[in-house]
């Protein structure tokens, strides 16, 4: 893979991502016993947005420094934006150069007593991974594949967490058939875990045989989420972006709603705009 997510850190499509993902470990943290954090993909886990590659695109400036000015923001979005304004402590005011990935996101908010599984393949992006968490007995990173690691190592000793699932799409609609299986075995072992799987959206036609696959297989309690700020008509950009959980936390539902409403304000690229929140299945 030559996927290089540095390129692409901080933009529209990671704080949707990652403010979800903290919608949904701050629900695990209202229990009090522990929890496991499984990443599929995990990248590097932290990203110089003074580095070469993020200052080629500057997706950032479109996506987080969006919302450094910002007030009125969801709950989550306070959370996302306080954990990063931590690790950039140093940094001019208006100014980030440190973004967090995923698995650094998920470290900060984890107690003592939780977990994490971090799965990365390609060598230098894992060994950047293992680097960054050198030392932190609560993080175990594994140079494997990804979807291969949900059948190895679910469920987790906890029996609570959540999974996300966030591939580059290298492959584009061979990614949702990867996904498709992997999940299919996962759930089967682990049918009450959270399972959390980022798509990017281009065109439609790609992603309706994505979510009818989740009602044909009946996957029960799935809920999705896209947010869109470009018509879903052209393979050439990223127009927008989907999260599909399964056996989201209880109204969850209405914590997105008002969460891509925030986005969608604070993000947009025109005059078009789209949100939609809707259950695939229920029971």
């Amino acid at each position: 893979m030559n996927y290089r997510h540095a390129f692409h850190a901080g933009n529209f499509a990671d704080v949707f991502k990652h403010a979800i993902v903290i919608g949904l470990l701050e629900s695990l943290k209202s229990k009090q016993t522990p929890f496991c954090y499984f990443d599929t993909h995990a990248g590097a886990g932290r990203y110089d947005l003074h580095g070469e590659q993020a200052r080629k695109t500057r997706e950032h400036e479109d996506g987080v420094m969006r919302l450094l000015a910002a007030t009125r923001l969801s709950p989550q979005l306070h959370i996302y934006l306080n954990l990063v304004r931590a690790l950039n402590a140093n940094a001019k005011p208006h100014d980030l150069s440190v973004y967090p990935g995923s698995p650094l996101i998920a470290s900060l908010l984890l107690r003592d007593e939780d977990s994490a599984v971090l799965c990365e393949l390609q060598d230098d992006e894992a060994a950047k991974l293992k680097n960054l968490f050198a030392g932190d007995a609560r993080v175990a990173v594994h140079q494997r594949d990804g979807y291969a690691a949900l059948s190895a190592l679910l469920p987790p000793r906890e029996r609570r967490g959540l999974v996300l699932i966030d591939p580059p799409f290298e492959a584009q609609e061979d990614e949702f058939r990867a996904i498709e299986t992997a999940l299919d075995a996962a759930h089967a072992r682990w049918p009450t875990g959270i399972y959390a799987i980022w798509y990017p959206i281009k065109l439609r036609q790609q992603t309706l045989p994505f979510q009818r696959w989740f009602v044909r297989n009946r996957i029960p309690k799935v809920l999705c989420a896209e947010l869109l700020l470009h018509p879903d008509n052209s393979a050439l950009r990223l127009n927008g972006c989907g999260m599909i959980v399964v056996n989201p936390p209880w109204k969850f539902d209405q914590q997105l709603q008002d969460l891509l409403s925030t986005l969608r304000q604070h993000l947009a690229q025109g005059r078009f705009g789209q949100q939609r929140v809707e259950w695939l299945t229920r029971e």
